[in-house]
């Protein structure tokens, strides 16, 4: 369990196909072997689909007549993927991918190699040597990536990825097994969800009546065409175009009363092959429940006939899925959901595929997200709610920022809108203030520079408190950006606001009421390139570690590595208290490594719920995480944890490792609330979001989601302090060590 927890999972969008018994047939690793109508390697499949920016190129190649190219000149983080479909029948213990790869100016993203192994209902192991990124201008170098193999593999998934800007070159795929080369390979068949183009251009539905019986069907019809996805064997086989379907649906029920709506989709339901009855299906298993399925009125209310009802209820108790194409487990449990099609040339889809994306992600958080429950709102209500909202949305803008505001409403802060996304980024502004402010005590001050170049600091101070912005007060833009800041609560959406909206602008200027000594001052003030927010700040810490007393040894864990742990204990040898900084995202996996040396007895100090994937909508208590070694060097000083909202996820759970020591005290204020492996969703118009996949809680069942971690001394920084220079969280830390608490 450490194993597994220790690695962050990354995420990548991949398609899962199902195997077809063919004979044998070559890799096509050199890209030699070109489909005569498509004119594209055969085997190989591009992700976006029939992508431009994915093409053969018969200059630039490492052997024979072509090599693969993809280039782009976004910076967006969404991957580019060349990919093939592959069994093997070789027996070994280890799997290798080789390859030569080329690349040309790659900025704000990586290229690789890209392997993934696959059983029968799991993701088994999983490399895109993101660790090992590939960047700049490279000339033809070969590269492996090598993944633990065993006789479980079904399906292995190899191929080259790319993200950011650029251009990349691959050429020359080989697979080994144990260092023997596979010649026997069988092609995997690619299923109808995703070769079928129905409704490729549109859905054919540009318009939709808004009435409360139009509301109602639609609400009915989107908890009827999730439940399907994920319930009956047939759709979730990936043998039908499960978005296509949606479309023929809504064309057939677009005039329906309440009676007629309940008769099409009967037929629709009995038009699909019927499910057979499974002996052992949905029965209640050992492991603790945290989570009940939640069908709305699907199953009991809702207008349907019984005999619709009663035909979906023996479809949800006897849902025998193995695989579902539409969501996998991965190494650990967490939901995958690779399959889905982003439709990324739509940035302003038809009102077919604006509920198609409403749809699919109200899906997913109705079956797959473990937090369901601790939404503001009833997440049945919120399909209601939205319906009219995305069908009304009248341009690219307002189907982004409709999609933004029903990210919203899961409370996560690890949902958003992710990625490049042009149309928000235009609405946000490309240009910054070369100043950092954040909220402290409810008001928007200056913190600190981001650059000097223009001479900011003459015309504003660290300390400074923003009262209007271009003539609007600091209070009235929150009340406006809240219904558009995701976040788990108050505080991080605070945290966020700022960068995100407040001191961004398409402007070369903005305005700001600046309060200085007690007088309003307004100042007119330059902007600068936004990209300069990712850069540090003049006053980043300067290392990872220090002695910050002879008595008090100090870590900043947004620099500290596992690496710098043995000088670590050699410098605080003879100190009686550390302080650990996570007002920050660690720079290395610290729970079984520091938490080791600062906690001497082995204690658990979380638990996680995972999806039961053989009931969708359920959770399970599923694994638990401890810490702890009893040795010589074992720290027996006190140690005291800094946190604020900028603790999230990994911070999150690294203190959640280390308080569960006696010795260990947290102070600060609440933290992010976003803990758990972080699981990616791509929405129509190619919109890039996440959830917390993962359910993590205290060994006593409360959670951190939303509410951040447990705090001892609960204290926030005041305006006079950063005014002053001061770092109050950091001076009660140290007077709570000198005191021994």
């Amino acid at each position: 369990m450490k194993k597994m927890l220790s690695k962050i999972l990354t995420y990548v969008f991949f398609s899962i196909l199902s195997i077809s018994c063919k004979s044998s047939y070559s890799l096509n690793g050199g890209f030699e072997i070109l489909d005569e109508v498509s004119k594209t390697p055969k085997g190989w499949l591009y992700k976006p689909l029939n992508s431009a920016n994915i093409k053969i190129d018969k200059s630039i190649k490492k052997l024979g007549n072509y090599s693969l190219l993809i280039e782009s000149t976004s910076t967006s983080k969404i991957l580019r993927t060349i990919e093939n479909v592959i069994a093997v029948k070789q027996d070994g213990k280890l799997i290798e991918l080789k390859g030569f790869v080329k690349t040309d100016k790659i900025n704000n993203g990586f290229a690789g190699l890209m392997m993934k192994l696959e059983g029968a209902d799991k993701i088994l192991a999983f490399n895109n040597v993101q660790e090992q990124p590939i960047r700049g201008t490279n000339d033809w170098t070969e590269y492996s990536i090598s993944l633990p193999y065993s006789n479980e593999v079904e399906k292995i998934r190899l191929g080259g990825v790319f993200s950011g800007s650029g251009k990349v070159w691959f050429d020359d795929f080989r697979l080994y097994i144990d260092g023997k080369l596979v010649k026997n390979i069988i092609p995997v068949q690619q299923p109808k969800a995703l070769t079928d183009t129905s409704f490729k251009k549109g859905s054919g539905i540009s318009q939709i009546l808004v009435d409360q019986n139009s509301i109602n069907n639609l609400k009915i019809i989107g908890q009827f065409w999730a439940f399907l996805k994920y319930h009956h064997p047939y759709v979730a086989s990936g043998n039908i175009n499960w978005d296509a379907e949606l479309f023929k649906i809504l064309h057939k029920t677009s005039k329906s009363n309440y009676k007629d709506l309940s008769d099409v989709l009967e037929n629709y339901v009995d038009s699909l092959p019927k499910v057979k009855s499974c002996v052992g299906c949905n029965t209640t298993s050992n492991s603790e429940v945290l989570l009940n399925p939640d069908y709305g009125g699907l199953l009991t209310t809702g207008g349907l006939s019984k005999a619709l009802i009663q035909k979906l209820k023996f479809i949800q108790q006897n849902a025998d899925i193995k695989d579902n194409y539409w969501v996998k487990g991965d190494m650990i449990g967490v939901p995958r959901f690779y399959n889905e099609k982003g439709y990324e040339e739509m940035t302003y889809p038809d009102a077919g595929y604006r509920l198609l994306a409403l749809y699919r992600y109200w899906g997913i958080i109705n079956y797959y997200y473990p937090y369901k429950n601790l939404a503001e709102k009833n997440w049945n209500d919120v399909l209601n709610d939205f319906i009219p909202k995305f069908i009304l949305a009248k341009n690219e803008q307002e189907y982004t920022l409709t999609t933004l505001k029903l990210i919203r409403m899961i409370n996560d802060t690890h949902a958003n809108i992710w990625g490049m996304n042009k149309i928000l980024e235009n609405i946000k502004g490309h240009y910054i203030t070369p100043f950092q402010a954040k909220f402290i005590q409810e008001k928007l001050v200056v913190t600190g520079f981001y650059k000097d170049t223009l001479n900011i600091k003459q015309l504003v101070n660290v300390g400074d408190v923003i009262v209007s912005i271009n003539g609007t007060k600091v209070k009235d833009l929150v009340d406006k950006y809240l219904p558009i800041t995701p976040a788990s609560n108050y505080d991080t959406q605070l945290r966020d606001m700022p960068t995100n909206y407040l001191l961004k602008s398409n402007n070369k200027q903005i305005r700001v009421v600046i309060s200085k000594g007690g007088k309003d001052v307004e100042i007119s003030i330059p902007t600068v390139n936004s990209e300069l927010m990712y850069q540090d700040i003049d006053y980043t810490k300067p290392k990872g570690y220090y002695l910050q007393n002879e008595k008090i040894g100090y870590v900043y864990a947004g620099k500290y590595k596992n690496s710098d742990l043995p000088e670590i204990k050699k410098l605080f040898k003879t100190t009686k208290g550390i302080i650990v900084d996570l007002r920050c995202y660690p720079s290395d996996f610290m729970p079984f490594t520091f938490g080791n040396y600062i906690k001497s007895q082995n204690t658990l100090f979380s638990r996680f719920s995972r999806p039961d994937y053989s009931v969708p909508g359920k959770f399970i208590l599923a694994d638990s995480a401890s810490n702890g070694v009893s040795s010589g060097d074992t720290y027996l000083g006190k140690v005291i944890v800094i946190v604020n909202s900028s603790t999230q996820s990994q911070a999150e759970y690294t203190t959640m490792a280390f308080q569960s020591s006696p010795n260990v005290k947290v102070i600060g204020s609440q933290t992010a609330g976003a803990d758990g492996n972080v699981t990616s969703i791509i929405l129509p118009g190619g919109i890039s979001t996440a959830i917390s996949g993962l359910g993590v809680f205290y060994p006593d069942g409360k959670p951190t989601q939303r509410v951040g971690v447990k705090i001892d001394y609960p204290i926030k920084p005041t305006v006079a302090s950063i005014r002053n220079g001061r770092d109050e969280l950091l001076e009660k830390a140290v007077e709570l060590l000198q005191k021994g608490w």
